[in-house]
C-alpha cells in the first residue's frame, strides 16, 4: 500500500491553495468539522480498507494497493 500526491501538479496546487484558505479543511467540503480536516476521515477510512485503490474526495492523494 502506498499513498502519494496526485501526479497532476495543477490539481495539487489548486487543492493546496484551498486548504490554506480553509485552514487545512478540505476545500471540496462545505462543513468545517474535524472529519473534513485534511487528510479527511473519509480517506483515512479508505486507506484502512485493503481493497480500496483510488483518489481521495478532492483528488489530492492517491492510494495504491501495491
Amino acid at each position: 500500500m502506498a499513498v502519494r500526491l496526485n501526479e497532476n501538479q495543477e490539481i495539487v496546487d489548486l487543492i493546496r491553495k484551498g486548504l490554506r484558505e480553509k485552514n487545512g479543511y478540505c476545500p471540496c467540503r462545505l462543513e468545517i468539522i474535524e472529519d473534513n480536516k485534511c487528510m479527511c476521515k473519509e480517506f483515512r477510512d479508505q486507506i484502512a480498507d485493503p481493497d480500496f485503490e483510488g483518489y481521495c474526495h478532492c483528488m489530492l492523494y492517491y492510494k495504491s494497493k501495491d
